[in-house]
């Protein structure tokens, strides 16, 4: 499904629901060795309202230093575990690129969890798309233009929806508005957690 921006792709229940599990336990026991932390905005150091971590080769970090790709979990010092093989053939299968993703940042949202309108543009690979997976809760997730004025357009995410930015979406503003809790019983304890690959460097 094409969304109001030229390249971005919605894929409704791109995971069915067994393959929903098996990809959260799959990512959940990864993540064991590298746990979730509370990231901090550039300056600030105001916490997100999300949990993070990342799977890949390169992670996507921000604290009071700055936006960065770094190949160590900023707590434990340790490589990011790597990703699994059922993200790595989604990728292959629809982000339509020549180079396999180097990062995959998971986060988690809780109950009162928002992402504001933002870029991403901390990657050299600049023509690569970003490709996100939504497990648990659904979202409000919101996608505008190049410009932070533009009209945005707002729709519901459901727990093993893909979408994919890629062309002039690539570098369009994009959020989270809310998270509307109890509406999946997938993550443990709740929420929902989203998998969001990127290329960093150039292939």
């Amino acid at each position: 499904m094409n969304l109001s921006v030229e390249g971005a792709r919605l894929f409704p229940g791109y995971f069915s629901s067994e393959a929903r599990r098996a990809l959260l336990a799959d990512v959940l026991a990864r993540i064991e060795a590298a746990p979730f932390y509370t990231p901090t905005m550039p300056r600030s150091g105001a916490p997100l309202s999300t949990r993070t971590t990342n799977l890949g080769p390169l992670g996507w970090v921000t604290d009071i230093a700055g936006y960065r790709y770094q190949a160590e979990h900023p707590h434990t010092g340790a490589t990011w575990p790597a990703m699994p093989r059922t993200l790595l053939d989604l990728w292959r299968d629809l982000a339509d690129y020549p180079a396999p993703p180097e990062a995959c940042l998971v986060n988690w949202y809780g109950p009162a969890s928002r992402l504001g309108l933002h870029v991403d543009q901390d990657e050299e690979a600049v023509n690569a798309p970003v490709v996100s997976v939504s497990l648990g809760d659904d979202a409000l997730f919101r996608l505008g233009g190049q410009s932070r004025r533009d009209p945005t357009h707002s729709f519901r995410l459901h727990s093993g929806d893909v979408v994919v930015l890629a062309g002039v979406s690539r570098r369009c503003f994009h959020g989270v508005d809310r998270i509307y809790p109890g509406t999946s019983q997938l993550v443990p304890g709740g929420g929902r957690i989203n998998l969001t690959m990127r290329r960093v460097n150039w292939p």
